[in-house]
C-alpha cells in the first residue's frame, strides 16, 4: 500500500513537472484592417476596450509598430513568414477562388517555412480559428491540424456568414466573432494538457464595404448608437480616395466600426479568461495585432492603400497596435516607441521562446529581433520600417518618410516630426535634395539586398496576387 502511495506521489510530480518545464503555449491574435488609434491604451477615449487595455497594463505594448503592406493577404504571409512581398510573392489580397478554393486552389506561402511549421517541429499542436486568406483554404495548412476559417477573405456580413468547418462550407448563425472567440476557447481546452499554438484571426473589425452599411447588431450596438465618437476625424474627402467615399464623416459608420472593435475586445476578454481558468494564464504567450491599418476620416481617408489611386503607403495604412503579454516573462506596463515592423515579428517570437535557430537562412528575413524588450531590456536598434505594396515602396525613419512608386512615380517625401498627417508632399522641393537622395539610396540597398527578382515587380517579375496588373491591363 505504502508502495502504491508513494507510486501515486511520485506521478503527480512527473506531471507537475512536466507542465511547468514544458515550453509556453502561444496565443497569437491576429484582427483585420485594425488601426493602433482606436485602443484605449493607445489614447482612445470613445470606443471601448477593457480587455486590451489591460493586456497592455500587464504586458508590453509597442506604440509605433507598423506593417509592411497595405492589404491583409500580404501582411499575413509575412507575419508567419518574416518575408516582405517581394520575397513571399503575396503583393496584394487574394481574390475569391483561385488559389482560395476550386481545383486551383494552393497555400501561397507553402515553399517557406513559417511559424506554424516551426512549432510543430517543437512538439505545439497548431489551431487556427478565423480568416486565413493565404490559399487552399479548404483543408488545414502549414502545420495546423484544427482548422475553421473563411472561403474567402472580404467581409460582408458578421451574421449568417460563410465558414470552413470540417473541410465544407456551410452558414454560420452565430455572430461571426463569437463563433471564432468559441472555436479558440473550445481547442484551447481540447489542448490544455500540452503545449499548443492558437492563431485567433478575427475578420473584424473590418471597416469596409457592405457590412458599414448597416448598423451593428452586437451587445456595444445600442451603448454606441447616440456617440458622436470625436476620435474618428471629420474631413474634407481626399481626391485620390476612390472607394468608402461615402463612409467619411459618416457617423453611422463610425460607430459600426466602433462596435465591431468592442467585440473583438470581447473575444480577447474571453481568451484570457480561458486561459486563466485552466491555469494557463502564466504559461502562455499571447500577442495581439493587426494585418494592417485602416484610415476612418484621417487626411479625408477611408480604407485602406488599395482604396486610393494612386495607391499609397500612407501611416493610416499600415501602423498596427501590438501588444505581448506573458505574466513573469514579458515586461508588465512597459510602452516601447521602438519602430518596428511585422516583419520583425517571427524573428522576435522564435528568439523569444528560444527557437530561433529554426528560422530559416534563406531567403534571408529582413527581420530583427526585438525580443530583448519583452525582457525589459535596453536594444540596439535602427528605427527604420520598409513598406512594399505593388508598384509602391516607402522607407519611413524617426523623422522620414520617403515613397516611391514605378516606374515613373508620383513620388512623395513628408516630415513627420512638422506633418504627421502626410498632406505636405516635400517631394520636389530643392531645400531637401540631400534628405531624398539619401532615404533613396536606403531604400533600394533594402531591396536589392531582399528582394527576391522571381516576385520584384520592380524588375518584372511575377505575384501570386497582384491587384496592379488587373488594373494595368484596364488600360
Amino acid at each position: 500500500m505504502l508502495r502504491l502511495v508513494m507510486c501515486v506521489l511520485a506521478l503527480g510530480f512527473a506531471a507537475r513537472l512536466t507542465a511547468a518545464d514544458r515550453p509556453p503555449n502561444v496565443v497569437f491574435i491576429l484582427t483585420d484592417n485594425h488601426g493602433a488609434w482606436t485602443l484605449g491604451c493607445n489614447g482612445n477615449k470613445d470606443i471601448r476596450t477593457p480587455h486590451l487595455d489591460r493586456m497592455a497594463k500587464e504586458g508590453t505594448l509597442f506604440e509605433r509598430s507598423y506593417s509592411s503592406n497595405a492589404v491583409c493577404s500580404p501582411t499575413r504571409a509575412t507575419y508567419l513568414t518574416g518575408l516582405m512581398p517581394s520575397q513571399h510573392g503575396v503583393h496584394t489580397y487574394l481574390g475569391a477562388g483561385g488559389a482560395q478554393t476550386g481545383p486551383k486552389a494552393y497555400c501561397t506561402i507553402a515553399e517557406f517555412r513559417s511559424l506554424p511549421e516551426i512549432l510543430k517541429g517543437a512538439g505545439y499542436v497548431c489551431g487556427l480559428s478565423g480568416k486565413w486568406h493565404l490559399g487552399g483554404n479548404l483543408t488545414p495548412q502549414e502545420g495546423f491540424t484544427d482548422w475553421t476559417t473563411m472561403p474567402h477573405g472580404h467581409t460582408t456580413t458578421f451574421h449568417g456568414a460563410e465558414v470552413i468547418d470540417g473541410g465544407k462550407v456551410r452558414t454560420e448563425p452565430v455572430y461571426l466573432t463569437d463563433f471564432w472567440t468559441d472555436r479558440a476557447v473550445r481547442f484551447i481546452e481540447q489542448n490544455k494538457a500540452k503545449p499548443f499554438f492558437l492563431f485567433l484571426t478575427y475578420n473584424g473589425p473590418y471597416g469596409l464595404g457592405e457590412s458599414l452599411n448597416h448598423p451593428a447588431r452586437n451587445r456595444h450596438a445600442a451603448y454606441y448608437a447616440d456617440k458622436e465618437l470625436p476620435s474618428f476625424p471629420r474631413e474634407k474627402l481626399h481626391p485620390w480616395l476612390n472607394a468608402n467615399k461615402k463612409f467619411v464623416n459618416n457617423v453611422g459608420a463610425m460607430r459600426r466600426l466602433a462596435a465591431e472593435v468592442s467585440g473583438v475586445d470581447d473575444g480577447v476578454g474571453r481568451v484570457m479568461e480561458t486561459l486563466k481558468k485552466h491555469g494557463l494564464d502564466e504559461n502562455t504567450l499571447v500577442v495581439f495585432t493587426g494585418d494592417q491599418g485602416l484610415a476612418a476620416g484621417h487626411s479625408g481617408f477611408w480604407g485602406m492603400g488599395d482604396h486610393t489611386r494612386p495607391f499609397t503607403g500612407y501611416d493610416w495604412t499600415t501602423h498596427v497596435p501590438l501588444i505581448w503579454r506573458h505574466p513573469g516573462q514579458v515586461a508588465a506596463g512597459k510602452r516601447s516607441d521602438l519602430l518596428v515592423s511585422n516583419y520583425d515579428f517571427l524573428p522576435s517570437v522564435l528568439d523569444y521562446l528560444g527557437l530561433k535557430d529554426r528560422q530559416a537562412a534563406e531567403p534571408p528575413s529582413p527581420g530583427r529581433s526585438y525580443a530583448g524588450v519583452l525582457r525589459g531590456k535596453t536594444i540596439e536598434w535602427d528605427n527604420v520600417t520598409y513598406f512594399d505594396f505593388e508598384n509602391v515602396r516607402s522607407i519611413r525613419t524617426e523623422r522620414w518618410k520617403l515613397i516611391t512608386r514605378f516606374p515613373d512615380g508620383p513620388n512623395e517625401l513628408y516630415d513627420l516630426a512638422a506633418d504627421p498627417g502626410e498632406r505636405v508632399n516635400l517631394f520636389d522641393r530643392a531645400e531637401h535634395a540631400a534628405t531624398r537622395k539619401e532615404l533613396r539610396k536606403r531604400l533600394d540597398a533594402f531591396f536589392s539586398r531582399y528582394a527576391d527578382p522571381k516576385y520584384d515587380l520592380s524588375r518584372g517579375g511575377t505575384s501570386k496576387a497582384s491587384h496592379l496588373s488587373r488594373l494595368q491591363k484596364k488600360k
